[in-house]
């Protein structure tokens, strides 16, 4: 990709120009400020964010986005524009606002969810995309490879851990031997994760009842429906699920049991415990990323990153609430969070 490379030969062009102009004495002056004045438009840099939905964790995705950009010089107003839009989970939204993006001739864009980063892709096969939080990034249809995504588009894969997770329930729940599985059809990357965590479960030996969704109107009906037949209930990342949280804690709550979310936000939100990496975090990971994009790193050859880091998140309330024991063995270095108001 030249984008950045092009634009830069534009400043040394303008550059050159106020230096010849200048040697031809004070006459030119006016002249002079007008090309001064264009060489700092042209600095100006366009970062079009697209979020697919409101909920904690793609939220949380977005400020550690925003904060790392920040940190890296790039400031809403000052050097750059950022222009954050926010589908609310409409497809016909997300169509518009990426190619809204692209008429505004965009240095790069970033799409927080794999339906927003599929949205830009679409959009354009130019314009670097980054991909923020993206399950399966060649399942999705984004990149050829992690190795060398080979087009416009890289970034972040947040695969989940769907083995540590089913294994963290274990330790919680020793006598368990039902878990449900609850996921939307409606997006690719709730579809990946359900079907990995399913054979997670399964190669543990619990036996699996999977319920799935089309939207938020069902997830009660679900969760209600898992909850009578299963001793734990597991949600993948569904960013369905993650903004109906409460419906779905609720609804387990109902029959006392117990729901581990793959997220750390969803913990907050009414799960018992996860193991996850922070939400906050993988944005400022996909801040990095899009920073060595504007400075001129080239995504066809930029490998697609995984998550740095993961931890163990427990709702200490959640726990005491449904009369569970933390295992010992986590306890130490475990992360803490309070339930959400």
């Amino acid at each position: 990709m030249m984008r950045n490379g092009i634009k830069n030969m534009l400043r040394l062009s303008s550059v050159m120009a106020i230096g010849l102009l200048a040697a031809c004495g004070n006459t030119v002056s006016e002249n002079d400020s007008s090309a001064a004045t264009n060489e700092s438009e042209q600095e100006q840099v366009y970062i079009g964010i697209l979020q697919l939905t409101t909920h904690p964790a793609l939220d949380q995705i977005t400020e550690g986005i925003l904060d790392e950009l920040a940190a890296a010089g790039y400031v809403d107003g000052e050097n750059a524009t950022i222009d954050f839009q926010n589908a609310q989970g409409d497809q016909a939204n997300m169509k518009s606002i990426a190619e809204s993006f692209v008429s505004h001739d965009a240095d790069i864009m970033i799409g927080v969810a794999t339906p927003a980063a599929q949205a830009l892709k679409n959009a354009s096969d130019e314009i670097p995309v980054i991909l923020g939080a993206v399950q399966d990034p060649v399942g999705a249809g984004l990149v050829e490879s992690l190795e060398v995504p080979g087009s416009n588009a890289t970034g972040l894969s947040n695969r989940t851990p769907s083995n540590e997770q089913m294994a963290l329930i274990k330790q919680f729940l020793p006598d368990a031997t039902t878990i449900g599985v609850m996921y939307t059809t409606a997006e690719d990357n709730a579809i990946i994760s359900g079907q990995r965590a399913e054979q997670a479960a399964a190669d543990l030996g619990f036996e699996v009842v999977t319920r799935t969704i089309t939207t938020s109107n069902d997830i009660a009906q679900a969760a209600e429906s898992l909850a009578k037949e299963v001793d734990a209930i597991y949600v993948p990342n569904d960013n369905v699920i993650a903004s109906g949280m409460a419906t779905l804690v609720d609804a387990a709550d109902a029959f006392g049991i117990p729901v581990f979310p793959a997220a750390d936000t969803m913990v907050k939100d009414g799960g018992v415990a996860t193991f996850a990496p922070s939400q906050y975090g993988m944005g400022t990971q996909i801040g990095q990323i899009a920073v060595d994009i504007l400075k001129g790193a080239d995504p066809a050859t930029y490998p697609v990153q995984l998550v740095k880091e993961n931890s163990v998140y427990i709702n200490q309330a959640k726990v005491d609430e449904l009369g569970l024991t933390i295992p010992e063995e986590i306890k130490a270095d475990a992360v803490f969070v309070e339930l959400a108001e």
